[in-house]
């Protein structure tokens, strides 16, 4: 079949035409690409990264522009439309929703250079990389106020002095009906003596301030299992943030370490700037590790810290068996120094299962979750005999019920 001469007339233009506009648009390597830094944002709250594109030639390049964001930071105008004048700058916009701590990346952009009729074009990857830090959505902020408020009462900020309220002397005042006798200052009430006779006076306490607390997230294997909606480790990391912002406002001194096989993450409040800010940028980088977690390294991590007696918190799973193993010898070196604190998440699935009976299959499922609560109350009763407190609840719980232990440890002085 012979082809027509007037078809090749036309493929004839049409490739100098394509020829014709390819040599007519700008160069895409002219381009110089700078990435502006970003301040690290919380997960759920957008944030806008800028990168600034400077067009060292001289034509101007009309084309299109992709910053190359994982698909987890949920850019909005990946894809944006760009006019370029020669020896001009423009600032390329691009607004990230992202859903989960960690860190964002974007490894390049690619700039896409057309001609005047739209028929070619030339394309150029840019090797810049570019990364946001996106810290924790730290949701248990909401029961911080509250939390503060029991701290300011228990600290003397209301006119209600509590029994037992602490062990750190406070101020004196007159006695009254229902007052501890212990509590009476004899040599106080010696020298205050008036025509109306003895009064007398007693001692008023306050919970200690400037005590240790050191915070052990374990983000070893056990930490990546899912319960309810995310991984057992975000729960941890929302009750650090809790219990860290909480003891730092009432005057105590708090270490964070996140480890595994090692330790992965550090923060202290005795740093330069804002705790909370310092622990949700640590806790940021922390991601679980398929390993078992080693539990022989924290008396050694916590002596490194302080010799002082402590409250030491250790987030892991309680219900872990390896748990036998690995935090259960290393107890003795801890009970005997310091107070110790297990928080643990509870799975609510382990109910539902050991209730559902209606097939042969739910039977199965039932027994292995009545043995798994069995082992784990077994866990729990050795770690009370050994001095421990476990705190347990569901995940949206756990920052709540760990943050209320440590009130209440303050509470009756027992830090």
């Amino acid at each position: 079949m012979l082809v027509p001469q007037w078809l090749w007339l036309w493929l004839g233009i049409l490739a100098a035409a394509v020829l014709v506009d390819l040599m007519a648009c700008a160069s895409p390597r002219t381009v110089r690409v700078t990435r502006i830094p970003a301040q690290p944002t919380r997960a759920g709250t957008p944030i806008t990264v800028v990168s600034r594109l400077q067009n060292q030639g001289r034509r101007t390049l009309r084309g299109w522009a992709k910053d190359g964001w994982q698909p987890t930071a949920s850019p909005r105008q990946a894809v944006q439309p760009v006019q370029l004048r020669g020896r001009s700058t423009v600032e390329l916009e691009v607004t990230l929703e992202p859903q989960r701590r960690g860190e964002l990346r974007s490894e390049h952009l690619t700039i896409r250079s057309l001609g005047p009729l739209g028929l070619a074009g030339r394309q150029v990857v840019h090797r810049v990389p570019h990364t946001v830090q996106v810290l924790p959505q730290f949701a248990s902020r909401r029961h911080l106020p509250s939390m503060l408020r029991r701290l300011r009462e228990l600290d003397g900020a209301s006119a209600v002095q509590l029994r037992g309220a602490g062990t750190e002397f406070d101020s004196l005042r007159d006695y009254v009906r229902g007052d501890d006798v212990r509590s009476i200052d004899w040599r106080a009430t010696a020298r205050r003596q008036d025509a109306a006779g003895q009064h007398l006076v007693v001692r008023t306490w306050r919970p200690e301030r400037d005590r240790r607390i050191i915070l052990c997230l374990d983000s070893s294997r056990t930490s990546a299992a899912r319960i309810d909606d995310g991984p057992r480790l975000d729960a941890g990391v929302e009750s650090s943030l809790l219990l860290g912002a909480l003891a730092a406002h009432a005057g105590d001194r708090v270490d964070f370490l996140a480890f595994a096989r090692e330790v992965t993450a550090r923060a202290s409040s005795s740093e330069r700037g804002t705790f909370l800010n310092l622990l949700s940028l640590a806790v940021s980088r922390v991601e679980p590790t398929l390993v078992e977690a080693d539990f022989s390294q924290l008396p050694g991590e916590i002596a490194a810290l302080t010799t002082h007696r402590s409250l030491v918190v250790i987030v892991t799973a309680a219900d872990s068996p390896a748990l036998q193993e690995g935090l259960l010898p290393v107890l003795p070196a801890l009970t005997s120094k310091h107070r110790v604190v297990v928080a643990s998440v509870r799975n609510p699935e382990l109910l539902q299962q050991a209730a559902a009976r209606g097939s042969v299959a739910e039977v199965y499922a039932a027994a292995a979750a009545e043995r798994a609560m069995i082992e784990a109350a077994a866990i729990a009763a050795e770690l009370h005999a050994r001095g421990v407190e476990l705190v347990e609840a569901e995940p949206d719980a756990l920052p709540a019920a760990l943050a209320d232990c440590y009130i209440r440890l303050k509470a009756t002085g027992k830090l």
